[in-house]
């Protein structure tokens, strides 16, 4: 039974042993944990030139280290600036708009004959004037002949009469003749000039019966497909007509204006100035024409709250369509040396628009500001900004009245020196850790 018990009286110091041991490990833990306490609650202040330090203002709450900001601040951020430049920024106005072509014609025969012979193409361009089919004219022509000879045997009659009431009146100065007879033939010459008078309208409405048959282009501009063939009876009566012209150049583009804005685009007007109009194609990139405001509307849609407009434009390319979709911009005035800062460098508070301004000792500070007019990537400040000051643009989402910045590029104040704090806070633990 003896050497039975043995085994049971060895196995306690094992045991021992590492409670022992165990226990050992506890208080090194707790021997580090308090080092590193002590380390982290006796740093000194960060000097304020270093990064992470407080502005003027003093420090801060919120920090590590308690209200009295004595524990250690948060490095500088990197930000990125622009400066505050002095530009003339155009006033304008967008809106969608429409072509419209300045005038459209539909040609028409004025007068009723077979289509003898069809003298474009279609799509063609064609000018004021020019012929554009031919009607067959013989019917006109006899009907002029038939005219002109209605005309000249009455101007015969006419002077016939004329050369009669002469003797007449000769012989009643020789009391030969009856005054009825004079008076007789006077009224006969009056009603022959009339007559000849009335054959001459006739004779110059078939002259122009007959130049009708020549069918010409009213405007110029492109002419549309074609509707009637050679060979076709025609008349003035044709609803479709031969073509249809549309001027190209110049054209239109109507547009709406918001009532608000009618005031001053009225005034301008008024005052005799020229607003430059850009027609921009879908997406706003690319100008198809420049022209000028040429018209507004006298009345207000109440639907829709804006008036009618329309731009002018010379639309030599021909890069205008009629019935086309564009973007109107509407140049009313232009602000002369406006100070302008880049648009992300604006922000909004609860107290309105305001700007971080950088100081020469690469602190912030808030500058309340407001805004004018803007462009499509900067914006105009009319108070609060002076020109050739530093507003910042990246990185303004970190940043608090008086802190510290650092630009791209700039070496942090201290950084990788001799001089640094470092050796100083790791001789500290070191102590710190020996007392524990």
């Amino acid at each position: 039974m003896d050497s039975q018990a043995k085994p049971t009286l060895n196995a306690n110091p094992p045991k021992r042993s590492r409670k022992i041991l165990g226990s050992v490990i506890a208080v090194a833990a707790m021997a580090g944990l308090g080092g590193l306490a002590w380390y982290l609650t006796h740093q000194p202040a960060t000097p304020a030139g270093a990064p992470g330090a407080q502005g003027p203002g003093g420090p801060g709450p919120g920090g590590p280290g308690g209200p009295g900001g004595g524990g250690r601040r948060m490095p500088a951020t990197t930000v990125g600036v622009a400066t505050a430049e002095k530009a003339d920024i155009p006033v304008t106005l967008e809106a969608l708009g429409t072509v419209t072509a300045a005038a459209t014609t539909t040609v028409r025969p004025q007068v009723s004959g077979i289509l003898q012979s069809v003298l474009f193409k279609e799509g063609q361009m064609v000018k004021a004037g020019q012929v554009l089919a031919q009607i067959d004219p013989r019917q006109f022509e006899m009907a002029l002949m038939q005219a002109t000879g209605t005309r000249q045997r009455d101007e015969a009659q006419l002077e016939n009469a004329k050369l009669t009431l002469n003797r007449y009146r000769t012989l009643l100065t020789q009391d030969s003749i009856a005054r009825q007879d004079v008076d007789t033939q006077a009224a006969l010459v009056k009603q022959l000039e009339g007559t000849v008078l009335t054959d001459k309208a006739a004779e110059g409405t078939a002259k122009l019966n007959l130049g009708y048959t020549k069918v010409i282009a009213p405007i110029s501009g492109r002419v549309g497909l074609r509707v009637v063939d050679i060979g076709n009876l025609v008349g003035s009566s044709d609803t479709t007509g031969l073509a249809v012209i549309t001027q190209l150049s110049p054209i239109d583009v109507e547009f709406s204006i918001p009532q608000d804005s009618v005031p001053g685009v009225a005034q301008r007007v008024n005052d005799g100035a020229t607003l430059p109009a850009l027609a921009l194609d879908r997406t706003r990139t690319a100008t198809l024409d420049s022209g000028k405001f040429s018209a507004m509307d006298n009345q207000i849609d109440t639907q829709t709250g804006t008036v009618k407009a329309k731009a002018r434009f010379a639309n030599s390319k021909l890069t205008l369509f009629p019935s086309q979709f564009v973007n109107v911009r509407l140049e009313l005035n232009t602000i002369k040396d406006a100070i302008m800062v880049p648009v992300n460098a604006l922000r909004h508070g609860t107290n309105g628009d305001f700007v971080y301004v950088l100081k020469e000792d690469k602190t912030v500070t808030v500058r309340p500001v407001k805004r004018g007019a803007a462009t499509v990537d900067k914006v105009q400040v009319t108070e609060g900004l002076k020109l050739g000051e530093q507003v910042i643009t990246e990185g303004a989402d970190r940043l608090k009245e008086g802190a510290k910045v650092t630009l791209p590029g700039a070496k942090p104040a201290g950084a990788g020196g001799a001089s640094s704090p470092n050796g100083e806070h790791r001789r500290r633990n070191k102590e710190g850790a020996a007392k524990q």
